[in-house]
């Protein structure tokens, strides 16, 4: 199965990034939730930043808005993964324009 890392994930089950983390989780996936204040989400241990995640990862999953995922993509890209997932609510034309600068698919 992949590794996913969820961007925004959150200790609120009403959440998408909650849920994200949940619904992974369910199908086999290897999940890395990543939030910068939280230690522990759904039992997974959480990561301040997705370079905090050891090796490597397949899938980012975000829910964050786009000023804040902007401000985070050189690291997204840093990292790397085969496939960036920008859920409702996060993308903008500078999001798209700078994920493609970037090369990320």
């Amino acid at each position: 199965m992949s590794r996913v890392a969820v961007i925004g994930a959150s200790k609120n089950r009403a959440k998408f990034g909650n849920k994200a983390v949940r619904a992974y989780a369910s199908q086999g996936h290897e999940v890395f939730p990543v939030h910068p204040s939280e230690s522990e989400i759904e039992a997974f241990v959480c990561c301040a930043s997705i370079i905090d995640i050891s090796g490597e990862v397949d899938i980012v999953s975000v829910y964050l808005p786009p000023e804040k995922l902007f401000t985070i993509l050189p690291d997204i890209a840093e990292k790397g993964c085969q496939e960036l997932w920008l859920n409702p609510g996060t993308e903008s034309g500078e999001v798209l324009e700078r994920a493609e600068a970037l090369g990320l698919n």
